[in-house]
């Protein structure tokens, strides 16, 4: 019995990490280039139950000997195993900011150990050095004349240098390059990432390659850079709220189970054990 009270609890925590997986999604549903987790559930191994019965043996004098049966497997749970981020494209929409930038895939090729489409991102440095990845292309310029992101991370080039901007009026092209006036200052650094799950979230839209520094995109990946557009997040609301309500009744599902355990417990201790 005390087995189904494990299995039950596991449930309800996984459900629990999937319930705040939904609401982080939601809560990001307006943030620019945001990639909603999937939960990847997995089942703790199965047991497989047995029952040991004697079996007598014709013998003088007789004995008897202890036999296995099989009765079947048992499951013993479920746990969230990892949150996997979503790499699908965005909407993209029209902001008319000359700092917003958006990345629009192309043709991206399809990992063949993952089965996933790679991911393109933008490089960004902070002051420490430290690289990491976005794909929220809401930028500004900083007072020291760096095209940075929100939160003062420096905006890379292809050659993984800081970009200087004059001012915020200049033009970028489809490519990348930006443009002031006739000259060309830079163009926007787009790393590539053949496998997406070595990319990590870090907060704040940010991504940490954990299979170091990435790439820039190769010839075989195409994309277009669009200025005064952003990417909107790819959290899809509707579906959501559903994997949410669905989430809340499994978890009270669960929580009904424990219920039910606890009263037959209590039955077996306090009214079946009970002197007469």
């Amino acid at each position: 019995m005390l087995r189904g009270l494990y299995t039950a609890a596991s449930g309800m925590l996984a459900q629990e990490r999937r319930v705040e997986m939904l609401t982080n999604n939601l809560a990001n549903a307006e943030t620019p280039g945001y990639k909603a987790d999937a939960g990847a559930m997995r089942a703790f191994p199965e047991l497989l139950m047995s029952r040991l019965e004697d079996e007598p043996i014709p013998t003088a004098p007789p004995r008897a000997i202890l036999t296995q049966t099989a009765i079947g497997p048992l499951q013993t749970g479920v746990y969230m195993q990892e949150l996997i981020p979503n790499f699908r494209q965005g909407d993209i929409k029209e902001t008319g900011l000359s700092t917003d930038v958006a990345l629009v895939d192309g043709q991206v090729p399809v990992d063949p150990a993952s089965g996933q489409r790679g991911a393109l991102l933008f490089a960004v440095e902070n002051g420490q050095g430290d690289i990491r990845y976005t794909r929220n292309g809401h930028f500004t310029v900083s007072p020291d004349g760096y095209l940075t992101t929100q939160d003062g991370w420096y905006v890379l080039d292809g050659n993984g240098e800081r970009i200087a901007v004059p001012n915020e009026t200049f033009a970028v092209r489809d490519d990348g390059t930006i443009i002031t006036g006739n000259r060309e200052i830079a163009r926007l650094g787009v790393a590539f990432a053949a496998n997406p799950q070595t990319l990590v979230k870090e907060g704040n839209g940010l991504f940490r390659s954990t299979a170091g520094p990435l790439p820039q995109a190769p010839g075989n990946v195409t994309y277009t850079v669009k200025q005064r557009f952003l990417e909107r997040s790819n959290v899809d609301v509707e579906r959501t709220m559903t994997d949410l309500l669905a989430a809340y009744r499994t978890f009270e599902a669960n929580q009904k189970i424990i219920q039910a355990y606890d009263r037959s417990l209590d039955k077996a201790v306090n009214e079946v054990g009970r002197l007469k």
